[in-house]
């Protein structure tokens, strides 16, 4: 049967067992008490920086657009999500039936944000693409500092400038506060959460990619122009995959904002360094391969906590590792040495 499928399938397959085979793997260890509670922390980001990468990967990879604005798209997540948990902290009791619902809010508001946003930066190419979805999520981290809600029975009040431009009644509620964000949410998160959203990710890009729409998408980023000449909706094609793209970065905002009790839109979060970060992830783990993105998600997240006992030269080290790892993925010679050892295994396999 295994045999039967063809290999977009089987990879599809294979990279679903790998990450039920590690979270299973993981589980054990933390049930066991062999992970220490720094390293539980870091499950959530795992998963969260996974998204984000699966996401960037389909813009990148298959639509063969180049963003720096998925950060943003993510803090468009984590802040629309985490507003509607505090908001209806009181009147929806069921945290499991509240998050589902952030959730959804979350993933949609990046998905208008993505529509809206592409609608005319998709007419740009190249650097210049990169630079204007670099100044929107710049953009959305600087609004979000400034912008102050808050809640009383008269309703809600908003400023740009400071929370004392409007004054709450003794039992009102700040929900936003500027700078200070969001605090209080509900800690919803879970590394079990996190894998499941990563593995609904998958199906959706894996299915995507395999369809008619992911082929079109494919022949504008080899092609536009030949793409055109045979009746394909270039628009349409790429405002869909961006919008997808947008949407999966939300959803990992959304996963980041209900795993911490105070929301802020600090550079570290969701500035310029989180959109590098999250595009080193994709292009160390393979352009256009969405367990690579995974994979590399996972060991450059992990990398700087493992490496800490080295102190001042846990980053030399790191960056040894990152050299490393673009070397063996890109060098020509390691293709070559890759290739030769894919056919030889594949030789053995069939004589057996």
């Amino acid at each position: 049967m295994f045999k039967s499928m063809n290999k977009k399938t089987k990879t599809s397959l294979i990279t679903y067992a790998i990450v039920i085979a590690a979270y299973v793997i993981v589980e054990a260890i933390v049930l066991t008490g062999n992970m220490s509670s720094l390293l539980q922390g870091l499950l959530v980001p795992l998963c969260t920086y996974s998204l984000c990468a699966i996401g960037l990967n389909l813009c990148v990879g298959y639509l063969g657009e180049l963003s720096l604005g998925h950060a943003g798209f993510m803090c468009i997540g984590a802040f629309s999500s985490a507003f509607f948990s505090v908001l209806t902290g009181e009147t929806i009791t069921n945290d499991a039936v509240r998050f589902i619902l952030a959730l959804i809010i979350g993933t949609l508001f990046a998905a208008l944000f993505g529509f809206l946003i592409a609608i005319p930066v998709l007419r740009l190419n190249g650097d210049y693409l990169a630079i204007v979805t670099l100044a929107f999520g710049e953009i959305i981290k600087n609004v979000v500092n400034v912008l102050y809600v808050g809640i009383d029975s008269k309703g809600l009040h908003v400023s740009m400038t400071s929370g004392s431009a409007f004054t709450l009644e003794p039992e009102g509620k700040m929900l936003i506060n500027g700078a200070q964000g969001i605090t209080g949410t509900p800690h919803n998160s879970s590394f079990t959460v996190g894998v499941i959203l990563i593995l609904i990710a998958l199906f959706v890009v894996y299915n995507l990619t395999n369809s008619r729409t992911g082929r079109a998408v494919m022949s504008i980023r080899d092609n536009q122009i030949a793409a055109e000449s045979v009746g394909i909706n270039v628009r349409k094609y790429k405002l869909l995959a961006f919008t997808i793209s947008a949407a999966i970065a939300g959803t990992a905002g959304v996963l980041y904002a209900h795993n911490l009790s105070t929301l802020t839109a600090l550079p570290k979060n969701f500035g310029y360094n989180m959109s590098i970060m999250i595009l080193v992830f994709v292009v160390l783990g393979g352009i256009g391969s969405f367990r690579g993105s995974v994979i590399a998600a996972c060991i450059l997240t992990l990398l700087p906590e493992l490496l800490r006992g080295l102190s001042d030269y846990r980053m030399l080290m790191y960056a040894i590792v990152l050299i490393a790892m673009m070397l063996f993925n890109w060098a020509p010679s390691a293709k070559l040495w890759r290739q030769k050892v894919m056919s030889k295994f594949k030789k053995t396999k069939e004589e057996v």
